[in-house]
């Protein structure tokens, strides 16, 4: 378990904004529950969608106050409150950041992307709370992405820690915030021109 908890981090972030404050509550979910069933099978099939980089889709799937937060981890003493560094975030996007994002991959400018790099996101260890927001529900998963580009460079591995909160819009389910706690404080990848 982390010390920060997502809703901590993400209230510290200038660009949340308007976006959700939900914090589990309670233990996780049995495994056989619909919800947890539900969610489960949300999070494979977006690992699908990034791996196939079908981003326009992957977009849909998310909240317009979606809050994607990415912050730096620190190495730091036994004790210490915190596992990241105050402020500082690989990634800290709203809805808009990232639709920019995905409409660059669109063009020719996207050189980092260029060729694509061939990506599998494995997700494991899932977990559902229910949260304190009516609607809402809290997901815990770990996902390993293996990528590679060309054929000289070394690929890469990237692990984390994700808390994901899911918010039920029109009978389904969408990503209303996400906070990816990455398990090396340095990252060995070429660039993070990629989802998590």
């Amino acid at each position: 378990m982390i010390e920060e908890t997502g809703t901590a981090i993400s209230q510290a972030s200038r660009l949340r904004k308007d976006s959700t404050l939900a914090s589990r509550v309670g233990a996780s979910l049995p495994f056989t529950s619909e919800i947890h069933n539900t969610i489960n099978r949300w999070l494979v099939e977006e690992a699908y969608t990034l791996d196939q980089q079908r981003y326009e889709e992957w977009l849909e799937l998310l909240t317009e106050d979606i809050h994607y937060i990415m912050p730096v981890r620190a190495t730091t003493a036994l004790g210490t409150p915190f596992t990241t560094s105050p402020g500082m975030a690989h990634w800290d996007e709203n809805k808009y950041s990232l639709s920019r994002r995905v409409a660059r991959f669109l063009t020719e400018h996207a050189w980092t992307e260029d060729p694509p790099s061939r990506l599998r996101h494995f997700i494991t260890n899932v977990r559902v709370f229910e949260s304190d927001v009516a609607g809402e529900v809290v997901a815990d998963s770990a996902v390993l992405l293996f990528r590679s580009r060309g054929d000289v460079n070394e690929p890469s591995l990237i692990s984390a820690h994700r808390e994901d909160v899911f918010r039920e819009v029109d009978g389904q389910y969408r990503l209303a915030r996400r906070v990816i706690m990455v398990d090396e404080s340095v990252l060995r990848t070429q660039n993070l021109a990629i989802f998590l």
